[in-house]
């Protein structure tokens, strides 16, 4: 059974930095490899967005209010997704939360827990 679990959110003050983490278990390292990886992040009240994402070949694309601020990237031999965020803001003050989507199973979602980051001013 696929489980991801994000770890790394927390209370910071505007303009510092967290770095939060996605480790999967109990899936092969091809497939992760392969899977497209997401951030996303819902605000109270909000929809869910989706912040960065990295494509099997590692190219990655980001939502325009986090570009130049948040990077993602991965560790396929720890099978773990990161997403460094810079410069935090008050909006940036959500739940985030890892995805992967395996293109080799139907374009299976998985979905890890949620990591709450609030950002102060």
């Amino acid at each position: 059974q696929v489980r991801l679990v994000e770890s790394g959110g927390g209370l910071v003050q505007a303009g510092g930095s967290l770095r939060l983490s996605c480790k999967a278990s109990g899936m092969i390292l091809s497939v992760f490899w392969s899977s497209d990886k997401n951030w996303y992040r819902q605000a109270p009240g909000k929809q869910r967005e989706l912040v960065a994402s990295m494509s099997s070949s590692g190219d990655t694309n980001y939502a325009d209010s986090v570009k130049g601020r948040f990077a993602i990237s991965r560790d396929n031999t720890k099978r773990t997704v990161y997403l460094q965020m810079d410069s935090l803001e008050p909006e940036d003050t959500a739940v985030y939360y890892c995805n992967l989507r395996d293109d080799t199973n139907y374009n299976t979602d998985y979905w890890g827990q949620g990591t709450q980051v609030t950002v102060s001013s």
